[in-house]
């Protein structure tokens, strides 16, 4: 295991939680404890999986994306069994999860194996 990549990629999938939490606790509605944990645990998740993922890819940009959707999928899910909020549908919570989630993904794998130099 590469101790770099591992690393900066947890750090990263840290950092982008807080600012993921940022982003969901700008609304009008509060957040909960619970929420800004599972929020910030599962972006911190994506970067440890980045970290330790040794499948092989033609592109580091592929492995973020894909490694971001795989890690939004149960959070997207978990998601929509929330209450319907006429702003913010289910539909919308679901697609913006997954569509965050790679976003994530994507930069944490950017910087850690092209600003950082730590390639997987």
């Amino acid at each position: 295991m590469k101790t770099k990549r591992l690393i900066i990629a947890t750090l990263l999938g840290v950092i982008f939680g807080f600012v993921c939490f940022g982003f969901a606790s700008g609304g009008p509605n509060e957040i909960s404890t619970l929420l800004a944990i599972n929020i910030i645990l599962g972006r911190t998740l994506i970067g440890v999986a980045i970290g330790i993922s040794r499948f092989p890819m033609k592109h580091w940009s592929l492995h973020g994306l894909i490694m971001g959707l795989v890690f939004s999928l149960p959070p997207a899910f978990g998601a929509i069994t929330g209450p319907e909020n006429p702003e913010f549908n289910h539909t919308m919570m679901f697609v913006s999860t997954i569509v965050m989630g790679m976003i994530y993904g994507f930069l944490i794998e950017l910087i850690t194996s092209v600003l950082f130099k730590a390639k997987n």
